[in-house]
């Protein structure tokens, strides 16, 4: 299946690439801190909240001039949503938890362009912020086009402090429309071996069945007949008399001794559905650190989620989007379901592992394009003076390498890491990567040299937007060779030129046995169902 992933504001990709009513269904689980505190959440942003409490909500949108403009623009274009914002405003004041309604009204609103008539969305959130986003989609969709609110149990019992252990997660579950014709594929799984054992009994051949009621439940006149000695019930049988001469037949009528006793109808196991899912989901286990599926994301969410979502609510060939794909659970179950994707994210940590994510687990039977991803030395330059750490994670993508935790201080010279083996020892070897988008001089390549030698790593590597000077290459010549087991020798330092990356050059490294830097998706399986749900 073709897939387009996205590398960019969701917002902006939304507008310019995605045409109206073209998606089937769509995924989104938009980033929020549900750890912080409500002191944190609704506090007002007037420049007196300390600067810890702020740093404690970076990892969502805070109250500041896009919030404002965003909030602006949905009041002034009236209508539902903007009712709904300006309650917002009176009730939440200009709060962290106002910025993200203000910046997730407008995505909503382009999710709803871009849907189907008969499509479907799922909104995945917490319970911090789950009754605000209803809200907000019934001024976006309609209540009237509100389905489901399925609640996924994700976790295990845990302690909390002074309240019911918080164990669940909210989709919410809107389609474009309900007068049109949206997917829907009603899930059944297989009853519990306890159930069967209690309610099915063996046939003569050994196939198992259970009894069902062959009376009407209302008044049937026309269906008021003796039947084999037995007489009608009182507001007749179920079936016409051909019909109970056709069951009898084939063999689907078990007949009590007791006359007064009335005939009942064989369901057999092999022919039942099974159990009818519900709104309810706690057979889904979380991602714990033991799963295969496991890639170390942090809010990377159980394939089984995603297949239940598009299994139930699009058909083969149908498009799905997720315009906050993270891993890219939604476009790799996409992918295994036979469902063209759309997958955007806003960083390209996220695009680097969704890619690797692919190739690992489709190889050659994915295809794929990105888009917004620098493809020339002005792209790169630019995306350096927009956000230099999204040009690093692009730079040392090149390589398969895993960028550091970026927190201030903490880096101690290394943007990023490259794992290998390249012997049977099994120990990891390692690459230390540098990656400059300003000026270089031979100090950087003394630095580097020196956290390889700290880091006791075999080779480091420098990346650069600039040349690297004569006196810099003579530096990294100095730093000799790393012979590997092979035989095979490789210059200790490097020094590679984004330019020379976008050329084709590569790192010049042993032949690896393995490569451990990121941890390896495993292979496609059959389209079949990841999880049941539990036995009745």
């Amino acid at each position: 299946m073709p897939g387009t992933l996205y590398y960019g504001d969701n917002l902006d990709i939304l507008r310019r690439y995605v045409a109206d009513e073209s998606v089937d269904l769509i995924y989104l689980d938009p980033p929020f801190n549900s750890n912080a505190t409500y002191n944190i959440l609704f506090a007002e942003q007037n420049g007196t909240q300390a600067e810890a409490q702020a740093r404690a909500f970076e990892d969502t949108w805070r109250w500041g001039p896009d919030a404002q403009a965003a909030l602006e623009e949905a009041v002034t274009a009236g209508g539902q949503l903007s009712l709904a914002m300006q309650a917002f405003q009176t009730l939440l004041g200009h709060s962290n938890m106002l910025a993200y309604l203000a910046m997730m009204a407008p995505r909503l609103q382009e999710l709803r362009r871009v849907l189907k008539p008969t499509g479907s969305i799922y909104l995945h959130c917490d319970p911090t912020a789950s009754h605000y986003l209803k809200m907000l989609m019934d001024a976006v969709f309609g209540p009237v086009n509100f389905r489901n609110e399925v609640t996924w149990q994700r976790t295990n019992v845990h302690s909390d402090s002074k309240s019911w252990s918080n164990v669940t997660d909210i989709m919410l579950y809107y389609v474009k429309s309900v007068r049109s014709a949206f997917a829907w594929n009603p899930l059944h799984f297989e009853h519990s071996a306890e159930h069967v054992a209690s309610k099915y009994r063996a046939d003569a051949d050994g196939r198992l069945y259970t009894l069902s009621d062959m009376t009407s439940p209302h008044p049937r006149p026309n269906m008021m007949y003796e039947w084999k000695g037995h007489a009608s019930p009182p507001y007749g049988w179920r079936y016409s008399a051909e019909t109970m001469q056709k069951l009898d037949e084939e063999g689907r009528v078990w007949y009590p001794e007791d006359k007064n006793k009335r005939p009942r109808l064989k369901r057999y196991l092999d022919e039942m559905p099974g159990n009818l899912a519900t709104n309810l989901w706690t057979d889904i286990r979380p991602i714990n650190s033991q799963a295969a599926e496991r890639l170390g994301y942090p809010t990377q969410k159980p394939e089984a989620l995603l297949e239940r979502i598009i299994l139930a609510s699009s058909n083969e060939g149908d498009l799905v989007l997720d315009p906050f794909c993270g891993c890219g659970t939604t476009v790799a179950v996409a992918q295994r379901l036979g469902r063209p994707w759309i997958g955007i994210d806003v960083t390209y940590a996220a695009i680097a592992v969704m890619k690797k994510r692919l190739q690992d687990t489709y190889g050659s039977d994915v295809s794929y394009e990105v888009i917004g991803e620098p493809r020339s030395l002005s792209d790169a330059a630019q995306l350096a003076k927009d956000d230099p750490y999204q040009f690093q994670w692009w730079s040392l993508d090149f390589f398969g390498a895993r960028p550091v935790e970026q927190k201030k201080g903490a880096d101690k010279g290394i943007d990023g890491r490259l794992f290998f083996y390249d012997d049977d020892s099994g120990k990891a070897k390692q690459v230390i990567f540098s990656v400059k988008s300003g000026a270089v001089r031979v100090g950087d390549v003394r630095d580097l040299r020196g956290t390889v030698e700290r880091e006791n790593a075999e080779m480091g590597c420098l990346i650069s937007l600039a040349r690297p000077t004569r006196n810099m290459r003579a530096e990294a010549v100095g730093a000799g060779f790393y012979k590997s087991p092979w035989g095979s020798t490789h210059p200790r330092i490097q020094l590679l030129t984004v330019g020379e990356l976008l050329e084709g050059k590569k790192l010049d490294r042993p032949p690896s046995r393995a490569d451990a830097t990121f941890k390896k998706a495993p292979r496609a399986r059959g389209k079949g169902m990841q999880a049941s749900l539990p036995p009745a």
